[in-house]
């Protein structure tokens, strides 16, 4: 199954996530994605009552991944969690905050002002393919298709909506294993994979797989992520 990315710009609502990315001592990128899809899903998880949930869920699904240093994400975090129903996601090293979703024009200044384009993580070692579909115990693996060249920030997004599709889809279909792994503590770890090895081990996908509306870095109906 896949899923296609709606326009964001036709989006009503908008989720805001701000990824953490340390001058000095930058997570990993691997960690550093799976810490956004993390906190878009804690977003929900933490009130999935909220209005505001079911408008998001029913039009465009828009995410919006912003970055801030470490003194400017304990600020944000600090000023509006409580207010805009602000959780974290933490992977290693990685950390960032996903607040539930709301107008474009009802984003505050000071979250609306950190930069979407150019956010980098340092790249680990790719882990050599082929063999069985990577596991984690008790836990999912999301796996990004390395081959489209995706800038952090980009594939930070569809790792996000990946998560999000596959959690919706468990909690129906499968809520042994979501409960299994939020008892475990959501563990979570990032494949980055070539064209082929995506293609490969998308068959064992227990997600949708997300593809791209084609907006902004790559080619419209570019498959992105999944979750195994």
């Amino acid at each position: 199954m896949e899923i296609l990315e709606r326009d964001e710009a036709d989006a009503e609502l908008m989720q805001q996530i701000v990824l953490l990315v340390d001058k000095e001592d930058p997570a990993p990128e691997g960690q550093g994605l799976a810490a956004v899809a993390l906190a878009s899903v804690n977003a929900f998880l933490a009130d999935p009552a909220d209005p505001a949930w079911r408008t998001w869920l029913s039009g465009p699904v828009g995410k919006s991944v912003r970055r801030a240093d470490a003194k400017t994400f304990a600020r944000i975090v600090e000023a509006f969690a409580d207010e805009l129903g602000g959780v974290e996601g933490e992977v290693g090293r990685g950390l960032a905050i996903g607040f539930r979703p709301a107008p474009k024009d009802a984003v505050p200044k000071k979250v609306a002002k950190l930069q979407v384009s150019g956010t980098v993580l340092p790249r680990e070692e790719r882990p050599a393919e082929g063999g069985p579909a990577p596991e984690s115990a008790d836990g999912v693996v999301l796996v990004l298709n390395d081959g489209l060249g995706m800038s952090t920030g980009k594939a930070a997004a569809q790792s996000a909506h990946a998560m999000f599709a596959w959690l919706l889809g468990a909690i129906r279909r499968d809520p042994q294993r979501v409960d299994a792994w939020l008892a475990a503590e959501q563990p979570t770890t990032v494949r980055f994979a070539s064209s082929a090895e995506f293609a490969r081990l998308s068959r064992h996908a227990s997600g949708p797989r997300i593809q791209d509306a084609g907006r902004t870095e790559i080619a419209p109906g570019s498959a992105t992520a999944f979750v195994l």
